[in-house]
């Protein structure tokens, strides 16, 4: 029961609440343990990624039919996500170097145009965007929730800390906004993203966890791509505002209390992995209480890795932009970084490119000599998540030795070039690093992202006499059509 794992029970009593927590304390202790005697793998560095889809009809507007999509297109890669008109695909892990990236790039977009071209067999179309940007309140007023015992468990479980409906508050930067009641976490699915997994040693894990920390709010900046929601112009990422409003379990006398939201950037840098599952224990309460039968202790003194089930549930649903993960294939345990923050879309040639941009930015500031964590506030860089998020590409940013730096400028003149160091030390291709951090150099040099495309187009329809709905599911349809080409968005001319 990992990240994502199903559960057997959509609510829990007192007693297996209690239990759970101290099933959570038993694992820790024994991850401890573990991280003392090295019993990790560690070969070559793997690296993994996930990417999450919307599904629309022939209108443009969110399609619910996962279950019938995800029949079709028959394929174990592609599975079921929070809503209905969700679906995820999970890409295997590989290794980074030589011309694993061109091969990746080739590989997904064939996955991706077989499974679109079995969804159409079903009256459905795949879309990878940040927030799909025709999905409205009325939509959720049917049912939306896949089915799965877990998700329908945690929106209870949310509910119940809560104790009342969620309120969602978020305003743009012309005044646009949207403030409503929700009396579910349906907006939640509205939050479609890429995940980038990087399998670290243990020794090693504190300093990438750092670095991917430092370097977030630059990667929101450049790849913003949600700026519509419930028909408004908010912010250029919405979706990492919406996300935390969307799960929050706190009522409004608990934020004021300061009690940690669920959707957390973090409060401090970090000196081991033990550090971020210790916080999970100590501040967040359970949302989904299943235990297993497992003796961890037991295991581990068999020789076995023991599955610590307990506590990757719980990290679960703990919902760090920079995640830990403890995981076992294959009978050995590992440790990844799991990054958080990139939203879906637009092309998978964009995505390939703010991946190659991560991992080789992250791998260069994880080794330095005096890292960038040590001199700079962790306020500072969380500063910056917000300002990456809200003002995308246009974002100004704190960054030591640059003062305030427009993210374009701060990613040509300093983080490029070590981006490209980074994936050279990682032994990747010259042709990779050309095409994928070329694509990142373009993007800055033209001002332009998913963002801003979405907005410069959106305004043209209007313009041209369409009201906000309309030209939503104009640009929608435009967008779509684009993403097929694999041309990066910057390329993308506006109607």
């Amino acid at each position: 029961m990992g990240v994502g794992a199903e559960v057997s029970a959509q609510s829990y009593t007192r007693e297996e609440r209690q239990r759970y927590r101290e099933k959570v304390r038993q694992n820790l202790d024994v991850f401890e343990r573990m991280l003392g005697q090295h019993s990790f793998e560690f070969d070559r560095p793997m690296t993994g990624l996930e990417i999450e889809l919307n599904l629309v009809n022939e209108n443009f507007d969110p399609h619910f039919a996962n279950a019938e999509v995800l029949r079709a297109i028959a394929d174990p890669g592609y599975q079921t996500e929070l809503a209905q008109y969700n679906i995820e695909l999970n890409v295997p892990p590989r290794a980074l170097p030589g011309d694993s990236a061109l091969e990746l790039e080739r590989d997904l977009r064939e996955s991706l145009n077989a499974a679109d071209a079995k969804a159409r067999e079903v009256g459905s179309r795949l879309v990878a965007i940040g927030i799909l940007p025709t999905i409205m309140p009325e939509h959720y007023e049917g049912e939306w929730i896949s089915d799965n015992n877990r998700y329908t468990a945690l929106n209870d479980s949310i509910f119940v800390a809560r104790g009342e409906d969620i309120y969602l508050d978020i305003t743009g930067p012309q005044g646009e906004r949207v403030a409503t009641y929700c009396d579910s976490i349906a907006p939640e699915s509205a939050c479609t993203s890429v995940q980038l997994h990087l399998q670290v040693e243990p020794s090693d894990f504190a300093d990438h966890w750092n670095a991917a920390q430092a370097i977030s709010p630059v990667q929101v900046a450049l790849a913003a791509n949600s700026p519509f929601f419930f028909g408004q112009r908010l912010h250029a990422e919405t979706r990492i505002e919406l996300f935390k409003q969307a799960t929050d379990t706190r009522p409004i006398e608990l934020k004021n209390q300061g009690v940690r939201p669920r959707v957390f950037f973090g409060e401090r840098w970090i000196t081991s992995i033990f550090d971020l599952f210790e916080e999970n224990s100590r501040y967040f309460p359970a949302l989904l209480a299943e235990t297993t039968d497992e003796d961890p202790m037991a295991k581990l003194e068999a020789g076995e890795a023991p599955d610590l089930a307990e506590l990757r549930l719980h990290n679960g649903t703990v919902y760090r932009w920079n995640r830990p993960i403890y995981d076992i294939v294959k009978g050995r345990p590992h440790l990844r970084v799991e990054n958080r923050v990139l939203p879906a879309g637009p092309t998978i040639a964009d995505t390939m490119a703010n991946a190659a941009f991560y991992y080789g930015v992250v791998r260069k500031l994880a080794s330095t000599e005096r890292p960038v964590w040590t001199k700079m506030s962790f306020a500072a860089c969380e500063e910056n998540f917000h300002r990456g998020a809200r003002d995308g590409i246009e974002a100004r940013l704190y960054w030591p030795g640059f003062g305030e730096v427009g993210a374009d400028e701060l990613v040509l003149r300093h983080l490029l070039p070590l981006a490209h160091e980074g994936l050279q030390e990682w032994g990747v291709s010259q042709a990779v690093r050309d095409r994928f951090l070329g694509i990142i150099e373009a993007r800055c040099q033209a001002g332009a992202n998913g963002a801003t495309w979405q907005t410069d187009a959106v305004r043209r329809f209007e313009e041209r006499g369409s009201d906000r709905r309309t030209a939503l599911h104009q640009m929608l349809e435009l967008y779509t059509e684009h993403m097929g080409t694999n041309e990066p968005v910057h390329t993308w001319p506006l109607p």
